[in-house]
């Protein structure tokens, strides 16, 4: 790509502060799923190695991958989890090693509901659930018919067990395990932003319905983890105008502005009496998940969430679109309370941090390693005064193994 200009002298590099922690600059990692973890959903060793090269600016946020806050909330192969002491085991170690770089990191805890794999969760005696039997695909209803375990709606005692046991557990585990912050993902169709959004909420009881039912669970989610990990330690991420796992965003009944304007306004009722959120990640219109949008197919604005939360920003999509000049981002950041998250091009620059500040040419990534399962295209990637050949056939020998030294429990 264009070699982008230095932003050493901006604002970018000016430190801010996010709840406790005193961040260097305002680059952030964003959450990248990339399916390296063991089997039994434990972190790797890729993990520790890719965590580790991308916190080595000091003072950076780095947030780690989509990861299942219970068993339930799957499943995928090789993601992890933070739900037994091997996956608190393995973060540690990771952790440790972002800390040893004067880094900090961000939990993303995530639940799948109807875009999870019905024949894993069939296979781990599990159902297949979400707040209403409205499937993602054709192809997902005809898996779920197959094996037995067809889509349907979450009880509300089921609910409840979300809310009260496995969303503080995953927490607390997350806290044990060194994280600095915890963000609750409730973004890009999956389980709570299902619960959000009215075409794949049909509900009559008070999780479903007007918007205050259908937010209900998220806030109720918040309030429970407040007094677990404080206020200056707990985020949340959201996506208003995202249509990936064919959620409809405008297109449906409500106006996307309409429901995440009530969300982030009862977000900030709740820093308004003391317990502001350490930042709200916000989804640009600019990009559908990990996928750009077309400037004539782009619809909508996050603008209005700046007139309601008064706290700081996470703003990620397509920040890289306009370089070398970087118009949005400097725009975005002008507020002093916007950080700017990078995900593709952060994969591909492990010291994406330092090429930002001087000015240094980016890599492009390859999107055809994002989801593999083994070593290319995920370690393979020189900072910029590197010189490294990795040859291919070998690194896709290369697959997750244990953290030495991280299970001795």
């Amino acid at each position: 790509m264009t070699v982008p200009k230095s932003l050493k002298d901006t604002k970018l590099f000016q430190p801010i502060k996010v709840g406790k922690n005193e961040l260097n600059h305002r680059v952030v990692f964003a959450p990248t799923t990339r399916y390296r973890a063991l089997d039994d959903h434990t972190p790797s060793d890729l993990e520790l190695q890719y965590y580790g090269d991308r916190s080595q600016y000091p003072g950076s946020l780095i947030t780690t991958e989509a990861t299942f806050s219970a068993e339930q909330g799957g499943l995928f192969s090789n993601v992890p989890g933070i739900y037994t002491e091997k996956h608190v085991e393995g973060w540690k170690k990771i952790n440790e090693k972002i800390h040893a770089n004067k880094s900090f990191s961000s939990i993303q805890l995530w639940y799948l509901g109807r875009v999870g794999n019905p024949k894993l969760l069939k296979e781990a005696g599990l159902p297949f659930i979400a707040p209403s039997p409205v499937y993602v695909t054709d192809e997902s209803k005809k898996l779920a018919e197959e094996v037995g375990n067809p889509l349907r709606s979450l009880t509300e005692e089921e609910i409840q067990d979300i809310i009260h046991v496995q969303y503080p557990k995953a927490a607390i585990n997350a806290l044990a395990a060194g994280f600095d912050y915890i963000e609750i993902h409730s973004a890009h169709g999956y389980l709570l932003d299902q619960f959000l959004q009215p075409s794949t909420n049909q509900r009559s009881d008070k999780y479903g319905g007007s918007i205050e039912n259908r937010a209900r669970i998220v806030l109720e989610i918040i309030d429970v983890l407040l007094p677990i990990v404080g206020a200056d330690r707990l985020a949340i991420r959201l996506s208003p105008w995202a249509k990936f796992q064919n959620m409809k965003a405008e297109e449906d009944v409500v106006h996307p502005i309409t429901t995440f304007s009530y969300v982030i306004n009862e977000l900030q009722k709740r820093a308004d009496v003391g317990n502001q959120l350490a930042y709200i990640s916000l989804v640009e219109p600019r990009v559908q998940a990990s996928y750009d949008v077309e400037k004539e197919n782009q619809v909508g604005d996050n603008a209005f969430a700046s007139s309601i939360w008064k706290g700081n920003f996470i703003k990620a999509g397509n920040y890289t679109y306009d370089a070398p000049e970087f118009s949005t981002l400097l725009n975005d950041i002008e507020d002093n309370r916007t950080l700017v998250g990078f995900s593709r091009y952060y994969v591909s620059n492990p010291d994406l941090v330092r090429r930002l500040r001087d000015g240094l040419e980016l890599t492009p990534y390859v999107r055809a390693t994002f989801y593999t399962h083994d070593n290319w295209g995920y370690n393979t990637w020189n900072s910029y005064d590197e010189n490294k050949e990795f040859i291919e056939a070998e690194e896709v020998k290369v697959v997750a193994k244990p953290i030495k030294g991280a299970y001795a429990i």
